[in-house]
């Protein structure tokens, strides 16, 4: 089959299909053996984003130069089901889709809840097992979280595996019985090789450890790494954690603008191979204006809109500025024995660390030596936002460069302020050294005052979007039709389930389950090599997809 790699970089501006709208890329033949080499190719090609019409469903379009093929939907029954949850994507309360005429009440489901899978996590493995003691389930698997829901789960597909054996459920609850919260972002940590997941559920959410087979051993260290609303998780070389938080703040009175509320956190293990001790630290930010951190600011009297609308909040929105760093410390359970996990929102505010725009997810720029780390803000998601008028309410994409991933100073500088046709970001991966994807969670809302659906973005970090440049829309989501049918029944009180798709999980791996295979420290070479890369079209039907080199 065929390959490709990315090979050069957008310089133009937006319209222009042979510079901003066209990333050149070179293909690769690939026989049998798993060997080839350049036989020039087709480039990638800007898309135009799908529409969102009430009543009619669309499929997603990628650059005609990718393909993909469905990994795993919504509706794949489990190979080890249970009553509550018996397929990928649904529990077992109700039917796939309502019945003619039925219309969902408080107190009746229409539909059974709809699970979401969201961050994908791919490793190649070896040894491992599944419900059937008798079956071989190859080596290369994709875990996930479930998002939504009263409870979580873990799943893992079974990439080489049957239909009958696609799919696990690796666990409902942790060691001590305690049911698993619902689950956003995952890696895995090659040192304590341990999956970890987080929960985006504010007091009651933080970090999760779990093995990788069925009847999973999984325990919350949210002792160490505190509570808070967590989704991105990323190791370094250095056997950290960047942690990135999401959770929104107040509204502004009369205004759809948010006060930034969410932080960017590190975890320094005591032992790299045990996550239950060590320090949690916060970032912090200190301004150009009056060299004191920048800090969270409540609404009061004093101060109506909070921090929304700050000099220092439009200044780390200002292309070209930048600003100093340092890693607070908040926690350490070398001096706090109590073993309880803590509130890390509130510390990092006491602390005086820097408050963001709802960051989600971040990773380390491949053959920099972790040393420049990007994360996104996804932004107030509103069209009616004022902040979108220059104060980050919009999103935007922020660098965080450091010496050494130890250095406790750094700097931090904007990439790329979103706009709205480019906001809401939210995954995050890397397909080379100068080349980062990121995908959109814009919302229903955001959807209709736009009149367009979710997209996935390809950033060239050489690119100049200070003066005009735009990223490459490689994947335009649509809507299936099971989304299609939620987005008309959102309207009703009662209705559990959500409405458009959402894109999500988007990831790059090769699958190393070693130091030497942390996102980061390999310079990926898309499609080959055993790079492989997948996305979650989240809601709706669930389906989980591979893209790979369109056969030309």
């Amino acid at each position: 089959m065929r390959r490709m790699v990315v090979a050069a970089t957008i310089a133009g501006t937006v319209g222009s299909l042979t510079l901003a709208g066209v990333v050149a890329v070179s293909a690769l033949a690939q026989g049998e053996n798993g060997h080839g080499g350049p036989v020039g190719g087709p480039r990638l090609t800007n898309v135009p984003a799908n529409a969102k019409a009430a009543g009619f469903s669309s499929p997603t379009v990628l650059s005609p130069e990718l393909a993909e093929q469905a990994v795993a939907q919504g509706a794949v029954k489990l190979e080890n089901p249970t009553a509550d949850i018996p397929y990928y994507g649904y529990r077992g309360d109700g039917p796939m889709l309502p019945a003619p005429g039925d219309l969902p009440s408080s107190g009746h489901l229409v539909e059974a809840s709809k699970t979401e899978p969201d961050k994908n996590t791919y490793l190649v493995l070896h040894g491992q097992h599944g419900a059937d003691p008798n079956y071989d389930y190859g080596t290369h698997f994709l875990f996930q979280g479930h998002e939504a829901g009263k409870t979580g789960y873990l799943t893992r597909i079974n990439l080489d595996a049957d239909a009958a054996h696609r799919i696990t459920l690796l666990a409902t609850a942790t060691t001590d019985g305690t049911p698993l919260p619902t689950f956003d972002g995952s890696t895995w940590d090659p040192w304590a090789q341990r999956l970890l997941f987080t929960a985006e559920n504010g007091a009651d959410g933080g970090v999760w450890q779990s093995t990788t087979g069925p009847n999973a051993q999984v325990e919350d260290i949210s002792s160490a790494l505190g509570r808070g609303s967590y989704e991105g998780i990323q190791n370094d070389s250095a056997g950290n954690l960047m942690v990135v938080e999401d959770i929104g703040g107040a509204t502004v009175g009369g205004d759809k603008a948010k006060l930034p509320n969410s932080f960017v956190y590190r975890f320094v293990p005591a032992d790299k191979g045990d996550l239950r001790h060590g320090k949690l630290q916060a970032l912090q930010v200190v301004s150009h204006r009056t060299g004191q951190p920048i800090v969270f600011q409540p609404i009061d009297a004093a101060h109506p809109t909070g921090g929304a609308f700050t000099d220092d909040e439009k200044d780390l929105h200002t292309y070209g500025l930048s600003f100093t760093t340092r890693w607070v410390t908040l926690h350490d359970t070398a001096t706090d024995a109590s073993g309880k996990p803590f509130d890390a929102n509130a510390l990092a505010k006491a602390a005086k660390a820097t408050p963001f725009k709802r960051p989600e997810n971040g990773q380390f720029r491949p053959g920099t030596g972790f040393r420049e780390f990007y994360f996104d803000e996804t932004g107030d998601t509103n069209a009616a936002s004022t902040a979108n008028n220059g104060y980050g309410g919009w999103g935007s994409v922020l660098k965080l460069t450091q010496t050494d991933p130890r250095a406790d100073t750094g700097t931090l500088s904007l990439v790329y302020n979103g706009d709205k046709e480019h906001t809401g970001l939210d995954n995050v991966t890397f397909v080379d050294a100068d080349h980062v994807a990121f995908v959109e969670d814009a919302g229903d809302t955001l959807h209709t005052q736009r009149g367009l659906l979710d997209s996935g973005y390809l950033f060239d970090l050489e690119a100049d979007y200070a003066h005009g440049a735009q990223p490459v829309r490689f994947l335009a989501e649509g809507r299936d039709s099971s989304a299609t049918v939620d987005s008309a029944l959102s309207v009703y009180s009662g209705f559990q389930n959500d409405g458009d798709n959402e894109t999500t999980g988007i990831h790059m791996s090769d699958g190393d389950p070693t130091p030497q295979g942390i996102l980061g420290a390999q310079v990926p070479t898309p499609f080959f090599g055993g790079w492989r890369l997948f996305w979650t079209q989240q809601h709706g039907d669930n389906v989980t997809w591979e893209v790979l080199a369109a056969r030309r």
